[in-house]
Formats: structure tokens, sequence, C-alpha cells
């Protein structure tokens, strides 16, 4: 019996390709693909899933046909009110996503709207909570697909 580590080597970096681009790709297509049996891709996805690398399988929405607009606004926060700003963010309904970051700003966060007012509700939101020191919004205009090939 062949075991695996716990490391995820190239033919599950290109089950991970695989499944990136559709992850609802049938593990018999994916063995076709890279040369395995069904029984032996379905083991190493879920050794993936199992040690973290997959954590979900999901889908990807084209917001802007639901007529809705992105915002990435970037927030600077005092230290010790980090954790205390984080909770009442995230209580936001629009915020899609909120990230640490090191750079320009200690988070950013991803924020749906249809309407200019929902965007600027929200930064008057972000304003009175104790803690942020700066906020930097930019909408985005649109998506540039990135081919890695």
């Amino acid at each position: 019996m062949v075991r695996y580590s716990n490391k995820p080597d190239k033919i599950d970096e290109k089950i991970l390709e695989i499944l990136e681009e559709n992850a609802r790709t049938p593990y018999t297509k994916i063995g076709e693909l890279i040369g395995l049996s069904e029984a032996a891709v379905r083991k190493r996805i879920k050794k993936l899933e199992k040690i973290g690398v997959i954590k979900k399988y999901t889908i990807e929405i084209e917001y802007k046909a639901l007529g809705y607009k992105i915002a990435w606004i970037g927030v600077d926060i005092s230290p010790e009110s980090l954790l205390d700003v984080l909770d009442k963010i995230k209580k936001t309904k629009s915020v899609k996503n909120i990230y640490a970051s090191f750079g320009d700003h200690d988070i950013m966060i991803e924020f749906l709207f249809k309407e200019q007012e929902e965007l600027n509700s929200f930064i008057k939101k972000l304003e009175k909570i104790k803690g942020i020191v700066r906020i930097c919004p930019a909408i985005l205009i649109e998506k540039i697909q990135v081919n890695n090939d």
C-alpha cells in the first residue's frame, strides 16, 4: 500500500489546479487528465481536505451581473483597538471579506453595494468606530481575468 505524506506534491498541485478551475470536475475526469485512477484521486482529495489545503468548495459569483459594485476599503486601526474594530465591522451584512494586510493599511475590506449611498453610509459608520485612524476607499471598475497557463 502506498502511503502519502501530509505535504502536497506536484500531483496534488495539479489536482488543485483542476478543482480551482471547476470544483465540480468529476474524480474520473481528473484521473484521466493526470493519469490516475478515480480511487487515487479521491484519496488525494480527501487527504488535501484533511490537512486543510482544501477548505471548502464554492462558486464564484459575478456580482456586477446582480447589480452590485465592489469597493475595497483600506482601514488603519490603532493597535489596541484592532479586535474591537474587527468585531464591529464583521457584523455588517454587505462586508464580503476582511483581510489583514501588511503595507499601506492594517486591514482591507471588500464591500458590496448597489447604490453610492450604501457605500457612503458604510464609510460614515466606519468613521464613528473608536480606534479607526484612516479610511481609504477604492471602487473596483472591472475584474480582469488572469491566465496563468
